[in-house]
């Protein structure tokens, strides 16, 4: 088998692993979904980094960790997964495995609205009109909710 041949059984058996993590979180099956899919965490995929930092925040087939959970969610809002972008700006704006901060909040809703995002886009327009970690802003604030469709 040649190294490019070896590559693509990876990838393909990679893609298996983490749809079968994905389908086992999906069905509430967390014990399974954590063993299939942190190696896959562990080897940077954002999408098995978010579901074991849900799992972890939730204590989802775990004790609940808020170190972990802030660990994986912050490895794959780093890495530009909107998702967790967004539930890195939650923990900061609830205080929740993290020390509140809105600033933080703003920050990491922010790039995940710039994606498109409309539920980073509605809390960015929330923060605006509330004055969380911002000056109160209504032009702002309906420039975002507008951008979530609202």
């Amino acid at each position: 088998m040649t190294e490019e041949n070896n590559a693509e059984k990876l990838s393909a058996e990679t893609q298996m692993a983490l749809q079968s993590g994905i389908s086992a979180f999906e069905t509430k099956q967390f014990v399974r979904a954590y063993q299939l899919l942190s190696p896959l965490a562990e080897d940077g995929n954002v999408e098995a980094q978010y579901r074991l930092a849900i799992m972890a925040q939730n204590g989802l087939g775990m004790v609940v960790n808020a170190k972990e959970a802030e660990r994986w969610m912050r490895a794959a809002a780093e890495s530009g997964f909107d998702l967790a972008q967004h539930g890195l700006g939650f923990m900061y704006l609830q205080g929740e495995c993290v020390e509140q901060d809105y600033e933080q909040a703003i920050h990491w809703f922010r790039l995940a609205a710039e994606q498109g995002l409309a539920g980073a886009q509605t809390t960015l327009g929330n923060m605006y009109e509330n004055g969380l970690g911002v000056e109160k802003d209504s032009e702002e604030a309906k420039r975002w909710y507008a951008k979530a469709g609202f």
